[in-house]
């Protein structure tokens, strides 16, 4: 995702719309959901806003959003210096730097003295050197979210104490301060296509509004002409009036094949044709947060979830290495009943073995009389010899008795980690991967932290569906679920559902005790179950399922590990829009 669709047409919209709202409110808190992020609370006269300053790297955005972020219990250092300078301070100016995707927001406040003070909260979206930045009304830098001293950038740093200095410049033209001429000069100096010209010679543009400007004027001519400079700098010029009155069209397109998001815009976009399909959305920020609220998410429990499953990828490397080394010692367990041979052919032929020897040629009477070689120590004596290798055979029985107990142990542990990597790869939400984080510490595989005061354990909240017969459907999205779905939530006479011989959720289709379920409602619970499984991506799926009485959970069992007997098969092909239309 190019976070350049981040521009200073849709900063400019986002402007316009804060400086409606927010001249002459107040802050009234402030809050830092992630290391990234600020949200600030806001009142005017009649209403209250949530407004979101992100400077992740991916995703830096300002704008208002509509949900309610979870908080830390303690906030960060620089939540609290923002509380202390902004907290009850009015909002006195708002404004874009040229038409870069800088925004800057004056919040009039009492400090320590009990004297009106401005201080500036700067929010850059520069993709990975974006950052939130306070000032004083002298521009000195008071704190920021993220500090970049020399040793990080010699051309420009953010510490507190230094005066705050804008980004070095690029060299290009404010698009609202150019004349015709000044851009029929400057693009004639660029080479490569027109979106290229426009993007080199002015600040604050994407490749997504320049190839724009060049679609809407050239269509799919992309020759380079006098002529078509013309027309391109009447488009240009024909965009930038319609920023300057305000007239925005802010719109999300999304794949029309996939679904998948593709960009967003302030000035609509053309440039798709059929390919994209278009929202249009009545504010800049309700149409960053429909496209930011998937994405930005997804790359959170990502960064989430990174080192718990570096956990279990470690884990899941020694239990291999592990099951590797057993099944070494069981092949070389394989030869113990020859060693027992040896130790009886010694002691029948007894009197014809004298110490000394190095080797005996015996017939072996186990073998059809074939003669056979056997390695002896000439240190011992032919008694000696035949218990030797008597102790070579129990001593490998021991341990092949030993290692299959552990290789049976080691593979439902395999199994089990395997269950918990799939677990990581479908989590949604903060509230999933701290059941699977509490899951994980209660099996040993992570230390439990000592938190300060007592902490709310994640509600244990199975997906719902309701088939097309009417039937709900529960699945479990990690192995505590899955034992809630299967173990507490399902009666005996409901259907309980499983991928075969691969790893997937549980799934339970609750029959209120009906005994004839209708086999649509059957195939479109083991598609569910099949799509929430490592075949979620296959053709042909094997989903087995019955009723609920018939499975067992072993004493002793890992969680979501269970047992069943009695059940039929059906073959699915998992799909994604038919299993988001089942959901409730």
């Amino acid at each position: 995702m190019r976070n350049m669709a981040l521009d200073g047409s849709v900063l400019c919209a986002l402007k316009n719309e804060f400086t409606k709202k927010l001249i002459g409110a107040r802050v009234e808190k402030v809050y830092q959901p992630e290391r990234d992020e600020i949200v600030l609370s806001i009142r005017n006269f009649k209403d209250s806003y949530k407004l979101l300053l992100c400077a992740h790297p991916s995703f830096a955005r300002v704008g208002f959003i509509s949900v309610t972020k979870d908080n830390p219990d303690t906030p960060p250092l620089f939540c609290m210096l923002l509380r202390k300078h902004l907290c009850g301070g009015k909002i006195v100016g708002i404004r874009q730097v040229d038409f870069e995707r800088i925004i800057e927001f004056d919040v009039e406040s009492y400090n320590e003295l009990g004297d009106l003070s401005v201080k500036t909260l700067i929010c850059e979206i520069m993709g990975k050197h974006s950052n939130i930045i306070l000032t004083d009304c002298s521009r000195k830098i008071i704190d920021s979210i993220f500090h970049v001293d020399i040793t990080m950038s010699r051309v420009r740093q953010i510490m507190p104490g230094l005066i705050y200095e804008n980004a070095p410049s690029q060299g290009k033209q404010n698009p609202l301060e150019a004349g015709y001429n000044d851009f029929l000069s400057a693009i004639g100096e660029i080479q490569g296509g027109y979106d290229k010209k426009i993007m080199s010679s002015f600040m604050g543009i994407s490749p997504l509004t320049a190839r724009e400007i060049a679609y809407r004027a050239l269509g799919a001519d992309t020759e380079i002409s006098y002529e078509n400079d013309k027309k391109v700098a009447d488009e240009f010029f024909k965009a930038f009036k319609r920023i300057e009155k305000d007239e925005f069209s802010p719109v999300v397109l999304t794949d029309a094949q996939s679904g998948k998001m593709l960009e967003f815009s302030a000035l609509g976009i053309n440039q798709y044709g059929e390919m994209a399909e278009k929202e249009y959305f009545e504010s800049m920020s309700l149409a960053l947060e429909s496209f930011y609220e998937k994405k930005a998410a997804k790359e959170s429990v990502k960064q989430k979830t990174a080192d718990i499953t570096k956990v279990i990828s470690n884990n899941l490397a020694r239990c291999r290495k592990k099951l590797q080394l057993e099944c070494e010692t069981l092949e070389k367990c394989k030869k113990r009943e020859l060693n027992k041979v040896k130790g009886d052919l010694i002691t029948a032929n007894i009197y014809c073995i004298n110490k000394g020897d190095k080797k005996a040629f015996l017939e072996n009477f186990y073998d059809g009389g074939k003669i056979i070689e056997i390695a002896l120590d000439e240190t011992l004596t032919p008694s000696q010899n035949a218990q030797k290798y008597y102790k070579k055979y129990n001593k490998e029985k021991t341990a092949e008795a030993e290692t299959l107990v552990q290789k049976k142990l080691n593979e439902a542990e395999i199994d089990y980690l395997e269950t918990v990597l799939l677990n990581m790869e479908n989590v949604e939400t903060k509230e999933e991967i701290a059941q699977i984080k509490e899951e994980l510490v209660e099996q040993g595989y992570l230390k439990k932290r000592n938190i300060k005061g007592k902490k709310k354990q994640a509600q244990i909240k199975p997906m719902e569906f309701v088939s097309s017969d009417g039937y709900e459907i529960f699945v479990g999205k990690n192995n505590k679920q899955n034992d809630y779905v299967t173990l507490k939530l399902a009666r005996s006479t409901d259907i309980w559902l499983h991928t075969k011989t691969i790893h997937g959720s549980h799934a339970v289709i609750k029959t209120g005790g009906d005994e004839n379920i209708p086999e649509r409602t059957i195939f479109e619970a083991a598609m569910i179950a099949a799509y929430y499984s490592k075949g979620r991506n296959s053709a042909n799926v094997s989903v087995d399922y019955t009723a609920v009485k018939n499975v067992k959970k072993p004493s002793g069992a890992k969680p979501g590990m269970v047992i069943y007997v009695n059940n039929k098969t059906a073959v699915v092909t998992p799909d994604e829009k038919t299993v988001e239309s089942l959901k409730k």
